[in-house]
């Protein structure tokens, strides 16, 4: 009987054991998308590295009405862009980016980010045990730098987190591309008002540039702000939950908060995710672990599972922020490494070396199974993460 996606999970820090199966059985697997719709899904560690960085797969399909599709979501769940130019769009869309996301700008952020990060901590504190320490801080943390970064009112989060949840969306595809039509009318009112009153942000930037109309530079905006929180959010929620599951790390953490940034590559590595993986497809024919995957066909690379994979990461699915785990492909590979990683690393460390020393008595609130995530969206990620101390 053929795997279908997404795999059942019993609680959020266990990884599914039927992909552990599969991962067992080999790297490349036949499967069934939330669709229906038949894909391979690539699981060992080589094999997703190698098809991460591979001209000959693309998110555009020369077909795309009759393509294979991942889900229902109008921003991953079927092809994207123009077959015979996705190459060249591609590249210049990360030429337009990169210069606004270099470590070094990042690195300047980093005083901000703890700053926020603190603050977020205060308001944790007076509220008192019990609080939800996803709504408290896995949350607004990210929504707050994207906001300041990229020059989006943080007054307007309640709107845009509700049109970019929409957006992602993988089980309703009129849904989903409501929510991507009201988050790209909001980005062009917002290129709109930059160009008449210009900021010391991303959006005035690309307003600004040469060649960059409205509409592009609305839309390059808008995914800014879809990835630039929806991850980050998923990233901390699942970290802290590692982390309480796991009490002598977070001790570790709490009194040796300067390694945060060695336990913030575990954090990235670890998660049991089970978003079924990066879609791509198949411009040609490719020739892989023993099976060929036919032109137009649909790949999943299975970022989290690769990162699980033994003959890379000894014991995968233990959780040790002593491990030595710089080699995950959280953040993708190649030309299509994920732009943003910088930021998203200042983030998580800001995090992992402020909250345990802040709350080193913190404890879950609830039972593990108890725990839910959002299962209907891209990013999946907690509903909430309920603590106290």
């Amino acid at each position: 009987m053929t795997a279908r996606l997404p795999f059942a999970q019993d609680h959020p820090a266990q990884p599914p054991w039927e992909l552990r199966a599969l991962q067992d059985a080999g790297p490349v697997h036949r499967v069934r998308t939330r669709t229906g719709d038949a894909a391979w899904l690539v699981t060992g560690y080589p094999e997703v590295r190698a098809l991460l960085d591979d001209p000959r797969l693309g998110r555009s399909h020369p077909d795309p009405a009759n393509a294979a599709r991942s889900g229902a979501s109008a921003l991953f769940g079927g092809p994207q862009g123009d077959f015979a130019t996705e190459h060249a769009e591609h590249a210049r869309m990360r030429s337009l980016l990169r210069p606004h996301f270099t470590p070094k700008r990042m690195r300047a952020l980093r005083p901000r980010v703890e700053e926020l990060t603190a603050g977020l901590l205060d308001d944790l504190a007076r509220h008192g045990s019990p609080g939800d320490l996803n709504a408290a801080l896995a949350v607004p943390l990210p929504i707050l730098v994207i906001c300041e970064l990229l020059g989006v009112p943080y007054g307007d989060r309640e709107e845009f987190r509700a049109w970019t949840a929409a957006a992602a969306d993988v089980t309703d595809q009129a849904r989903s591309e409501q929510g991507l039509a009201d988050l790209f009318d909001y980005g062009t009112r917002l290129v709109a008002d930059k160009r008449r009153s210009p900021g010391e942000d991303v959006i005035s930037a690309l307003a600004a540039t040469d060649g960059i109309g409205d509409d592009e530079a609305a839309m390059l905006s808008m995914a800014l702000l879809f990835a630039g929180h929806e991850t980050t959010v998923v990233q901390i929620g699942m970290g802290a939950l590692l982390l309480l599951t796991h009490p002598d790390q977070w001790r570790r953490l709490a009194e040796y908060p300067q390694a945060a940034d060695a336990a913030v590559e575990e954090v990235l590595r670890a998660p049991g995710k089970n978003t079924g993986g990066i879609p791509r497809y198949a411009r040609t024919d490719i020739d892989l672990a023993g099976v060929t995957i036919a032109a137009g066909e649909l790949v999943m690379c299975d970022t989290g599972a690769a990162n699980h994979d033994p003959g890379v990461f000894d014991d995968p699915d233990r959780f040790d922020t002593e491990r030595r785990a710089a080699a995950h492909l959280s953040f993708g590979h190649g030309a299509r490494y994920c732009i943003g990683a910088p930021l998203a690393r200042i983030e998580l460390s800001a995090v992992l070396s402020r909250l345990p020393a802040r709350f080193p008595s913190m404890e879950l609130a609830a039972a593990l199974d108890e725990l839910h995530t959002r299962a209907d969206t891209l990013t999946g990620g907690l509903v909430a993460l309920p603590v106290r101390w």
